[in-house]
């Protein structure tokens, strides 16, 4: 029988130019689980509020951290695909998809098309409706078009799984003696988009079981099994959420809210690691790594160190293997 393992990452434009931004965010902005509005108040806000001004600046910041083989978060979505591909050939075909852009997840599914089992790794550890089920819901959509469905495996989430855990615990341990503080910076999402799956506004530390998906409390179950897996203090480290869109509130504290107070606490050396994603990407290179850092060094601290994401990191190859193998 033969075994597919479909690799599902956001995006990223096809170069870091005006035009290839706008294409970019065109398709991510308009996705109704990313701007959760009726369709005539997110057409509205996507063509009146950001093409117009946002591909600009976005295109200057993909410049700042583009290398010389391409986006950042594509040369390490395709290093990971080579990896995981060598460890399971002789059991499984791996395809990778971008729910946005290129590769896309239908051509992706093209390639695993004559697999009988597919299992479907959305690479987002913590589930959110804008990203994980963005993602899933055009793998279904795609598939419902096909006459024969393979048997379907679906990962929604992996935020605690073990293998995870120990890859992004292995990159943060050898920064821990050098430096003052250890702040763990999540991608934000809206709290609307808390408050539709029934979180309250203000999550207490531990959701209910029954609220499992809460994406911030998942992000809070992934710093304590961090923070354990290092053996930190509770006044060592802490959680923030960075990249907010526009005026509504977003789930807090944010990152660059927090930033002053650790600096006032007289925290000089700081590091920031970003376990809501798994490949170093704009969000992790140019927002925290230069942004971030810029900021920093202003108020009066003396370095920040963005702490690199898991990307293809041996052990995090070994945790990917593990889940297609156990799915």
């Amino acid at each position: 029988m033969k075994q597919g393992l479909l690799l599902i990452n956001l995006g990223t434009p096809d170069a870091p130019d005006v035009a290839s931004v706008r294409r970019y965010l065109h398709e991510f902005l308009t996705d109704k689980r990313v701007i959760d509005l009726p369709a005539p108040l997110r057409y509205l806000l996507v063509y009146a509020f950001i093409l117009p001004f946002r591909p600009r600046s976005s295109a200057h910041a993909y410049q700042e951290v583009w290398t010389d083989e391409g986006s950042p978060l594509m040369v390490h979505s395709l290093a990971l695909l080579a990896k995981v591909q060598q460890r399971l050939a002789a059991t499984h075909q791996v395809a990778l998809g971008m729910r946005y852009g290129q590769p896309s997840i239908a051509s992706a599914l093209q390639q695993l098309s004559a697999c009988d089992e597919l299992t479907v790794l959305p690479l987002y550890p913590q589930y959110s409706s804008a990203a994980t089920g963005s993602s899933i819901e055009k793998v279904l959509t795609l598939l419902a078009e096909k006459n024969t469905l393979p048997s379907l495996h679906i990962i929604r989430d992996f935020y605690q799984h073990p293998g995870f855990i120990a890859a992004q615990a292995a990159l943060i341990k050898p920064y821990l003696a050098d430096h003052d503080y250890l702040l763990f910076s999540y991608h934000g999402i809206p709290e609307r988009h808390l408050e539709r799956n029934g979180c309250k506004p203000v999550c207490a530390a531990l959701c209910p079981p029954d609220q499992s998906s809460c994406y911030r409390s998942q992000c809070q179950a992934t710093t304590r099994a961090l923070a354990g897996a290092l053996s930190l203090d509770e006044d060592r480290y802490s959680s923030a959420f960075q990249s907010r869109l526009g005026k509504t509130p977003w789930i807090q504290p944010y990152t660059d809210v927090e930033l002053p107070k650790l600096a006032q606490k007289g925290i000089r050396r700081l590091a920031i690691a970003c376990p809501s994603f798994v490949a170093d990407c704009l969000e992790t290179l140019e927002e925290i790594g230069i942004r971030a850092k810029a900021q920093w060094l202003q108020l009066g601290g003396e370095e920040l160190t963005l702490i690199p994401c898991v990307n293809d990191q041996d052990l995090w190859v070994d945790a990917v293997v593990d889940i297609a193998r156990k799915a």
